[in-house]
């Protein structure tokens, strides 16, 4: 007689199908079951056993191997072409070693032979319903991402601003041409300039657009593990690989792969990178298998080409295979007619995260932002309006909302002949002292010291690596 139990712990409302045609056993294993917690069905043949599971969706099946209508393995086989994220425990008094081996082939979850201890049996259907409902968050998680990538999607294309100047207009004819090709693109500009911005409308008007497109960026990663996310791992390839990582060329399969700030890879993986480039097939970290890599090539960088190739930090043979069709994005202070297009567009933006009307600008304001140079770009000028939004509670944005450098008369601003209010440091030296504070304040919490900054922690990285502040 099967014990009782009244610890139903994790097991309520989960489904359990009892394929068995002992009478005896499926009333006793059944009342069991239903005592401690779970919803139980049964079926006494296969055909049974496969209808039941059509209709009742259950979490786990307990299969025996006897079966009077068909052999058990061949049941077990077809449970798991219809449902195989269903988990089955073979449940049989035919007990071989080849039976149970056979089983775990076909994708059994466990096999058990009977007689069973009781709290073994509970043990194994408690660890494959588990086991049932992380498979379904995954599931729902992974759809989840996928919807939210398209309203993300959906919601860049309808605040993508418009670009009224010539240099821009020239850009965007580029991108038009270049898009439906798989050509690789490398989109060069200074930080700031909306590189990443044109990647996605490459990728968006290109053939590869109904699959993923994958980002990295190569100065967020430190040398020793930027070549695990590109080419993946297997699990025990390195310390602290405790499962099997695909890497961001496998997630990019048919799609694009985006790489950031390009000329903070490693050297030595560029050579590696530029391999899988020209033979469209690499290996994870760890493993004997070659896989394919099919993807189409975006690269971006904010350093001079000339002086990187010099410095040893972009491997010439790496840049000729990149530098298929090369789209040159001028810095904002050389197209300041593009300042209004793009302050309507972050102003919706903000206004519509903040849950406010859209204000006015006075003229004053906009005669401030053109006379400014903006070093930071575009992504300067956004962080600027979401100041500007958040400090204004009227109907219209007025120059006392503005950042304050923008109120500066422009021969004291940072980069002006290298003067600042109080002394004489140059912009490098004076953005270096600004990270350091910036760190400091932060107590060295780098998420927070670019929040402190009005940086992305990507920006962060690289500007640490370029004024050598250790990582």
């Amino acid at each position: 007689m099967l014990a009782h139990h009244k610890n139903t712990e994790g097991t309520a409302g989960r489904k359990i199908l009892i394929i068995d045609d002992d009478r005896a056993v499926v009333t006793t294993l059944g009342g069991w079951l239903e005592r401690n917690g779970f919803l139980v069905s049964s079926a006494p043949t296969a055909a049974g056993g496969l209808a039941s599971i059509a209709r009742d969706e259950p979490d786990v099946i307990l299969l025996d191997l006897g079966l009077p209508d068909t052999p058990g393995l061949e049941t077990l086989a077809e449970i798991r072409s219809r449902k195989p994220q269903v988990a089955v425990i073979i449940v049989t008094a035919h007990d071989s070693l080849d039976n149970a081996i056979e089983s775990i082939k076909r994708g059994a979850f466990h096999f058990i032979s009977k007689p069973y201890v009781p709290e073994e049996l509970l043990s194994l259907i408690r660890r494959a319903a588990e086991k049932r409902e992380l498979v379904r968050e995954t599931a729902h998680l992974r759809s989840r991402a996928e919807l939210l990538s398209r309203r993300l999607e959906a919601a860049e294309q309808q605040l993508a601003p418009s670009f009224p100047s010539s240099q821009m207009k020239e850009v965007e004819a580029l991108i038009c041409r270049v898009a439906p090709t798989d050509a690789n693109v490398l989109l060069a500009g200074e930080s700031g300039v909306g590189k990443e911005v044109l990647a996605n409308r490459l990728h968006r008007l290109s053939c590869r657009a109904d699959r993923p497109m994958i980002r990295l960026n190569c100065a967020a990663f430190p040398a020793n593990l930027i070549e695990g996310e590109l080419f993946g791992y297997v699990k025990g390839a390195f310390t602290g690989a405790v499962n099997d990582f695909p890497g961001m060329i496998a997630q990019a399969q048919g799609g694009t792969l985006f790489l950031d700030e390009i000329v903070e890879m490693p050297p030595e993986l560029q050579t590696r990178f530029l391999r899988a480039l020209q033979e469209r097939e690499y290996r994870p970290l760890g493993s004997t298998k070659t896989h394919s890599a099919d993807f189409r090539l975006i690269a971006a960088t904010n350093r001079p080409i000339p002086e990187a190739i010099k410095s040893g930090q972009l491997r010439p043979d790496l840049y000729y295979r990149i530098n298929t069709f090369q789209i040159e994005i001028p810095p904002l202070r050389e197209r300041k007619e593009d300042i209004p297009s793009l302050v309507a567009t972050f102003l919706k933006h903000f206004a519509t995260q903040l849950g406010r009307p859209i204000p006015a600008i006075d003229p004053a304001v906009f005669a401030r932002l053109k006379a400014y140079d903006w070093p930071g770009n575009i992504r300067e000028l956004q962080n600027a309006v979401e100041y500007g939004m958040v400090l204004t509670h009227g109907d219209h944005l007025t120059e006392k909302e503005l950042p304050k450098e923008l109120l500066l008369p422009a021969s004291l601003r940072p980069g002006a002949g290298g003067v600042v209010p109080g002394g004489s440091l140059n912009l490098e030296a004076l953005e270096r002292e600004a990270i350091l504070a910036a760190l400091t304040k932060s107590a060295g919490n780098k998420k927070k010291a670019a929040q402190l900054l009005g940086i992305h922690r990507p920006t962060l990285y690289s500007m640490m690596k370029r004024h050598r502040i250790p990582l």
